[in-house]
């Protein structure tokens, strides 16, 4: 039994997965002030939703984001006497070719090997989060780079917190651009501006993907993952192959299976 855990800047999801299936996703706001004793209680009542226990587990995947929150993980697997693989630059199978490696998410990383491994190269992975990045694969597998965005979210609070009148709203489509009333002006901005936002940029990178690869820009896979992937106005995206919202933690059991078992996992994840 293995517990892939993806910490982000706002949630912390967690897979279980046994013998390359994906048992049960859960999430739970990230908290950087947790101790370890607190997070511990934390990860056992998220397992317990789903009949399990952290002395069920034989090994832990971690893609962290949150120094803070992998310290407190560290301990976590130490005591319990787990044993813990780490995703990072030096740890992901994969050729990194940034002008600073040790700068790159170790999400994004791992999001890149899931892609490549599940979908094909050259392949570019459209991670909508607390930030909306976008993570480039090389016909050969490496990572060459991407670009961040603000996420739609975090622009959308510091819209409502900077405004004295605009109000919280609810992140649904419109019927149209043009808005009659406040509400529906800032659906529309937030909503289509974001849609074109990610459709422009994603038909830009994957131009320059393709140029670099020697390829044909519709021979680029585009995958769409994270939190709001599965917001039904991230079905409207243009250019999207697929979205799967557990991209991550499928590659932290990638990452799992080749680093810890020396061989490529046949994983039942597609």
């Amino acid at each position: 039994m293995l517990l892939a855990l993806d910490v982000g800047n706002t949630n912390v999801t967690t897979g279980l997965f046994r013998a390359g299936a994906l048992l049960a996703t859960r999430r739970a706001a990230t908290d950087a002030r947790a101790t370890a004793d607190e997070l511990e209680v934390a990860l056992e009542g998220l397992l317990r939703l789903d009949g399990f226990g952290l002395a069920d587990l034989d090994s832990i995947a971690l893609a962290s984001v949150v120094p803070v929150v992998s310290a407190a993980v560290e301990t976590i697997a130490a005591r319990r006497e787990r044993p813990l693989l780490v995703a990072g630059p030096g740890t992901v199978p994969l050729a990194i070719r940034v002008d600073r490696p040790g700068d790159v998410g170790a999400d994004r990383l791992v999001n890149a090997l899931a892609a490549g491994r599940l979908y094909g190269t050259p392949a570019v992975v459209v991670d909508f989060g607390t930030a909306t990045t976008f993570d480039c694969v090389a016909a050969d597998g490496a990572y060459v780079g991407g670009a961040i965005a603000p996420g739609l979210e975090l622009g959308l609070e510091a819209l409502t917190a900077r405004t004295a009148k605009l109000p919280r709203i609810e992140l649904r489509a419109p019927d149209r651009a043009i808005a009659r009333d406040t509400v529906g002006a800032m659906q529309s901005g937030t909503i289509f501006g974001y849609q074109a936002l990610a459709s422009g940029l994603l038909e830009r990178i994957r131009r320059e993907l393709a140029d670099a690869n020697g390829v044909a820009p519709a021979d680029v896979h585009a995958i769409l993952t994270g939190g709001l992937s599965a917001a039904p106005w991230a079905r409207g995206l243009d250019g999207i192959e697929a979205i799967d919202p557990e991209l991550t933690l499928k590659g932290l059991a990638i990452l799992h299976a080749e680093v810890r078992g020396g061989e490529p996992l046949e994983l039942d994840l597609r």
